[in-house]
């Protein structure tokens, strides 16, 4: 990680925790009171995280602003001449949501993954009654609704009489469905397909469990956000940006990188 001040000769930090506070005790040391980082995904946000605490104004750039680099480019150079350009006030900042937005975001981008991998388990659901040739998926809208589960809990527990499992479907598809219901479930209850469905729902209700846990988590960080503010937030900021990194001070600046 490259860190130059007012497009000076470039230290060199690493990016284990303990370089980043270095790089944040250099930076004061050399009286830097704001920061610019250049945007590189992901991999800039611990630094971005440790700036921020440590008191600086921390600015995300986008790294097409920099990228008019005279002469060969390299990191060095490009550090800086982001810190050259930041110097002159030539630099915009990108928006970053406050750290509390930030928190809300981790939490819905896992539970977002959650959401993905429970829908996996609802293929594996569906093909694992395919080998049993059970059609349940082709009568019923929803087998992770209210009638699918029951029926396919049934299936697990040993249930195999069409009419028991009818009688737990919802009451219109009793009434309109019956027959293509009790059709649907006839087929080969083979021990290695029973499993696989087994397993399949198991995973698809971890899922399940672990979005409730999300739910919560954001719950509890809405509380607080609207706490702090007095302002009702129900849904996330923007993107954060993403970081690879500039720095700025009052008259010399600096750009990280």
């Amino acid at each position: 990680m490259h860190v130059s001040v007012a497009g000076g000769p470039p230290e060199v930090f690493g990016t284990v925790t303990t370089q980043l506070h270095a790089l944040g005790d250099w930076l004061k040391a050399q009286g830097v009171h704001a920061v610019a980082m250049e945007a590189t995904g992901v991999y800039g946000l611990p630094l971005y995280g440790v700036l921020e605490a440590a008191g600086f104004t921390v600015a995300m750039v986008n790294g097409r602003q920099t990228r008019h680099l005279p002469g060969r480019k390299t990191d060095m150079k490009d550090c800086q001449w982001g810190a050259t350009l930041h110097a002159h006030g030539l630099l915009r900042a990108g928006f970053v949501p406050p750290a509390a937005i930030r928190c809300l975001q981790d939490y819905l981008r896992l539970r977002a993954d959650h959401i993905s991998l429970a829908a996996s388990h609802v293929q594996h659901l569906q093909k694992a009654l395919e080998r049993m040739n059970i059609k349940l998926h082709d009568v019923i809208s929803d087998l992770t609704g209210v009638s699918g589960l029951a029926v396919i809990r049934a299936i697990l527990a040993g249930e195999r009489t069409p009419e028991q499992w009818l009688l737990r479907c919802d009451r219109q598809i009793q009434c309109k469905k019956a027959e293509r219901v009790k059709e649907s479930l006839q087929g080969t209850w083979h021990e290695e397909h029973l499993f696989a469905l087994r397993q399949a729902l198991e995973s698809w209700e971890h899922y399940q469990r672990q979005i409730d846990a999300c739910d919560r988590q954001i719950e509890e960080v809405l509380t607080r956000i609207n706490g702090s503010s007095g302002v009702p937030c129900r849904r996330a900021a923007r993107k954060a940006a993403n970081a690879r990194v500039a720095t700025h001070h009052a008259s010399p600046r600096c750009v990280t990188r």
